[in-house]
Parts: C-alpha cells; structure tokens; sequence
C-alpha cells in the first residue's frame, strides 16, 4: 500500500449529530486543501444509522429505544455504540483512485491493524448478484467484526469504519446488519478475550500511518 500519512484527531464518546457537523467541517477543509488528511477515531452513544439502500423490514422495533438515523454514506444498516471504534477517514483521493479503491486500502489496513493485535482477519470479495461484502471478517469464525461505509466529495472521502471492541453485541442482534440477515456480529472481546480500547486505538492509528 502507498504511504499516506494522517493527521490524527481523537475523542471519547460524541454524539453521532455533533460528529457529523464536525465531519462535514472537516471535508470543507480538506476540499479547501485547509487541512491535511485526517482520521477521527472516537465512539458514540447508542444508535443505529441506515444508508441510502437500507430496507424497512431491516429496522430495529421503535420498542427498543435506539434512535434510528439517515446518514449520507454508502451501505445498509449498522449500529453504534460504547465500546466501538468508529473512525471517519478526511482523505483526498489521488487522480488514479475511486472510491472503491481507496475503501479496499482500508480494508487491508484494518486486517492489518487485527493480525498486530492477535486476530487473524480477512476483506472479501462480493460475488455476483450478493449482497455487498465491504467490512472485515475473521478468518477463524468467519464473523463480521469491522462494518465500513463510505462516500466521496469532491474528490474527498467522508465516513469510515466501526471496529467492535469490547461492547454489548446485543443491539445488532434487533436489526438486520449490513442488509445480511445471517450476519453473525462479533468483536475483539468475543474473539480474544481482554483487550483495551487505549491499545486498539494505537494499533489502528499506526495501521493508518496516523499521529
């Protein structure tokens, strides 16, 4: 992979609105050539956000008291929540590279950044006629661990990645993830046992060559 150096912004938990007024401040920026490339790394309260393509039977019951939310990425639908890594990549595509390409680039990174931490990882290719295979998977028990949606604007990308960590999976298990109704969730937690979000974090910069 080339070498694409970040600049890195981190928070805790932000509320999934606030992030998006932020994130759009960001991509004008970057549009303006005002900042570099940037990773956000932070988390957000529980919510569930749908992309363009989303279906209605895949919503979670009102019932359970998780906002539901549109957002303009690519994708279906995921959740957020405490314990998640989500980070939103600012990057400026090169005249050579799409969308598509630039989303591969992070799958790999993110395969990366697992193997480092002990969890052997794979991106997938789709199959003709299936249902978008983007995100990351483990090798061993072939669940999804990594959901990533994204856009570009003016030749600037917006959205990214939620890397599950150590929170409640059960949320996932109240909607239809990824429009893949046999979708089995998991996260580092469920996979390795004690892990820390301070060491995610650093591992996950470092994949994304990120300071």
């Amino acid at each position: 992979m080339r070498a694409r150096p970040l600049t890195l912004i981190q928070d805790d938990l932000v509320d999934y609105d606030s992030a998006m007024e932020r994130m759009t401040d960001l991509v004008g920026q970057r549009q303006r050539d005002e900042r570099p490339d940037t990773l956000w790394l932070l988390s957000h309260p529980s919510v569930y956000t749908v992309g363009r393509r989303t279906a209605p039977e895949h919503l979670p019951d009102p019932s359970r008291g998780i906002p539901v939310l549109e957002t303009g990425r690519g994708g279906q639908l995921t959740y957020h929540g405490p314990g998640q890594l989500v980070g939103y990549l600012i990057v400026k595509l090169t005249e050579d590279q799409g969308i598509v390409d630039y989303v591969r680039e992070v799958e790999l990174r993110l395969v990366e950044a697992l193997g480092k931490l002990g969890l052997p990882a794979e991106r997938r290719d789709t199959p003709p006629g299936s249902e978008l295979l983007t995100g990351v998977w483990t090798s061993g028990t072939s669940r999804k661990i990594i959901s990533i949606g994204m856009r570009q604007s003016r030749g600037v990308t917006s959205h990214g990645f939620a890397l599950n960590v150590d929170g409640d999976l059960t949320p996932w298990d109240w909607a239809v993830a990824c429009g893949m109704p046999e979708v089995d969730m998991t996260s580092l937690k469920r996979e390795l046992g004690s892990i820390t979000m301070d060491d995610v974090r650093s591992v996950v910069a470092a994949a994304f060559e990120a300071s």
